[in-house]
């Protein structure tokens, strides 16, 4: 038995998750709690514990750092979310829980990815939809952040969403907004993480490595941004793409290529 004053060492390490988790983190797809069949929560794998009455235990080997929300240890949102999909069958459901957690700015579209990745969900065919349309949402979003970064900053107007060429050559890809007079390129990384959704992403990873590459031997500078350093340091973001600007003028000269829209 613990000794006065000590925790209970069986909950130390308990949290919050699934659906009840979703609700303390004020997701609206999600019933309030009293609505709630069972309430989730997740335990160290270790833990000689059993699921009694309305609580379900879910035992995780890796636990992340819970949140603390009136009070109550919870979940963060991408892990609740993977335990919440786990138990869901219906895909209408499962997208969106996936699109508020995007749209509603409580985590970025990696993040769940990589939890869900982590549950071994990737592989039901309700949830590769639902991730589809996960992806789509967080391009949307990342895209009307750059949008705003280079308008609130005050940066030159760039070629917005263009695919670059060699003149009478081959495509070289295309990239989210391009400045021509100094060769200097942004492009949102916004794929999924490594072993993703399909076999064929590993193949994407090395296209997207290859066109960077080809872009710099053209004197082309590239600027990668990710979706969450345009949400939390747009400024920061800013004066990285205004330093390549400005830095044009101490390069050797870029190879001419031709923007057309895509």
């Amino acid at each position: 038995q613990p000794g006065a004053g000590e925790p209970h060492a069986p909950y130390t390490d308990a949290m919050i998750t699934g659906l009840a988790a979703l609700t303390l983190h004020r997701f609206s797809a999600v019933p309030p709690l009293p609505s709630l069949e069972r309430v989730d929560v997740l335990v160290p794998r270790t833990r000689r514990l059993r699921s009694v009455g309305f609580v379900r235990l879910v035992r995780g080997a890796a636990l992340p750092a819970p949140q603390q929300i009136t009070g109550v240890p919870v979940a963060p949102v991408a892990r609740a979310l993977a335990d919440a999909v786990a138990q869901l069958t219906d895909a209408g459901s499962v997208r969106r829980l996936l699109t508020e957690a995007v749209r509603g700015g409580h985590c970025e579209p990696a993040a769940v990815v990589g939890e869900l990745r982590a549950a071994r969900l990737l592989a039901l065919p309700h949830v590769v939809d639902a991730v589809d349309s996960l992806l789509a949402e967080g391009r949307a979003i990342a895209e009307d952040r750059l949008y705003r970064m280079v308008a609130e900053h005050g940066l030159p107007d760039p070629l917005w969403n263009v695919e670059l060429r060699l003149p009478g050559g081959p495509h070289l890809g295309g990239v989210d907004a391009y400045w021509p007079e100094q060769a200097v390129a942004v492009e949102l990384d916004t794929r999924a993480p490594r072993q993703g959704l399909r076999q064929g992403d590993e193949a994407l990873w090395s296209e997207y490595a290859r066109k960077r590459e080809h872009l710099e031997r053209l004197g082309i500078t590239v600027v990668h941004l990710t979706p969450k350093k345009l949400r939390d340091a747009a400024e920061q973001q800013a004066t990285v793409v205004r330093t390549a600007l400005m830095a044009s003028d101490d390069r050797e000269p870029a190879a001419y290529v031709v923007a057309l829209p895509r």
